[in-house]
């Protein structure tokens, strides 16, 4: 097991209580102490799928047959059918420890011509090994959900990085008005639109500007002859 499960709380799972009056109570007490190890709380719920888990903003659903039914595998795969219509992420896991079990789980899948990955199919040797797939697919997802929303807001913070660097080079290539002066009307603006439309007095009002910048400023976005006529510095 990944050791971030242990680092901090990592979300919820609802088990189906139909689901839980069919197992022993031996195996839900092994899941309630394997998901309280990896810092999930659990919950009980009547719902469709036998286990739903939230870990890091996303829900992942699972079937979970813990003993594969060679007499019942179309019923179970008639209504994995229907889940997957209702669930974007959706698993089946299970437990096939005999060659006839797994044979019939394979043909069963075959008759169905699954789209490959809707839903994602993991066979496994027995129930104990099962919801131990079905604990890590949950973190992966998870985990997985948290790198993007890190990655997008590390992407925000370089383009407005990138917007305030393009906005002190403009800024600044006003006669006289150095980086201070441009990250004061930064401040108090926001955007090169709002600065051009300020009147001197608001800027004087909004930024420690002295007058004579605050006048270059006014008549820099407003008097061409101003701003296009040749200087000597």
């Amino acid at each position: 097991m990944d050791p971030y499960l242990h680092s901090k709380s990592c979300g919820v799972c609802m088990m189906n209580t139909s689901w839980r009056e069919k197992q022993h109570p031996a195996f839900i007490s092994y899941i309630s102490s394997f998901l309280a190890a990896n810092s999930y709380r659990l919950n009980f719920l009547p719902m469709a799928p036998d286990f739903i888990f939230n870990s890091g903003g996303v829900s992942i659903a699972f079937v979970f047959e813990t003993c594969w039914g060679c007499e019942n595998g179309e019923i179970v795969l008639s209504r994995v059918e229907k889940l997957k219509n209702q669930f974007k992420h959706l698993y089946v896991v299970a437990a096939v420890p005999t060659r006839e079990q797994n044979d019939s789980f394979n043909q069963c899948y075959l008759k169905y011509s699954f789209e490959l990955g809707r839903p994602t199919f993991v066979p496994v040797r027995d129930p104990e090994m099962g919801f131990e797939k079905i604990v890590n697919i949950a973190h992966a997802r998870g985990a997985c959900k948290q790198r993007d929303a890190i990655s997008m807001m590390k992407t925000e913070r370089e383009r407005a990085t990138q917007c305030l660097d393009a906005f002190l080079h403009v800024v600044t290539a006003i006669p006289g008005i150095d980086n201070h002066d441009a990250n004061a009307l930064a401040q108090a603006f926001g955007s090169i639109e709002a600065i051009a439309k300020a009147s001197k007095g608001s800027i004087l009002e909004s930024t420690d500007l002295s007058s004579d910048k605050a006048e270059r400023i006014f008549r820099f976005f407003r008097d061409p002859k101003y701003y296009l006529s040749p200087r000597i510095h």
